[in-house]
């Protein structure tokens, strides 16, 4: 309760009474706003929790965020994405591939949809529309560690 109120006084979230009920919504239109937003996305979201569990799995070459939430963190306007759209470029096995995004869904608590590609399919991607779309579009590359299981 002493942490929403220091949050209401600094203008960071806005509240209003229902009854008994206290309801409390971010406030997105001061100046603070979007760093805040870019600093939790950057050290709870899912560039953070996808690099940790891909950097985990063998094989993969680089991971991509693409779709809604690339674009929103590109500073594209528009309603906060439902799921998280990932672009996974290698040989990993498909059924780590499931597992970290099933581990990710439960720390984001939004799902998360991974697409695999060789490394042929997405040098070579010209001509398939999906994937010029893909590319067209914003793609945020998650950083993977070189390490342990890799």
């Amino acid at each position: 309760m002493l942490e929403v109120n220091r949050l209401s006084a600094a203008g960071l979230v806005a509240e209003r009474r229902v009854g008994n009920l206290r309801l409390v919504h971010a406030e997105t239109d001061t100046a603070v706003a979007r760093p805040l937003t870019d600093l939790l996305a950057l050290t709870y979201g899912p560039l953070a929790v996808l690099g940790d569990l891909l950097s985990g799995v063998a094989a993969v070459e680089e991971a991509y965020v693409y779709g809604s939430w690339a674009a929103r963190y590109a500073g594209e306007p528009g309603r906060v994405p439902h799921d998280v759209d990932v672009l996974v470029v290698g040989t990993a096995d498909v059924d780590d591939l499931y597992d970290t995004a099933r581990a990710a869904e439960r720390q984001l608590g939004r799902e998360v949809n991974v697409l695999q590609l060789s490394r042929e399919e997405w040098d070579r991607s010209q001509g398939d529309p999906f994937l010029e779309t893909i590319r067209s579009r914003p793609l945020v590359r998650i950083q993977i560690d070189e390490g342990e299981g890799r």
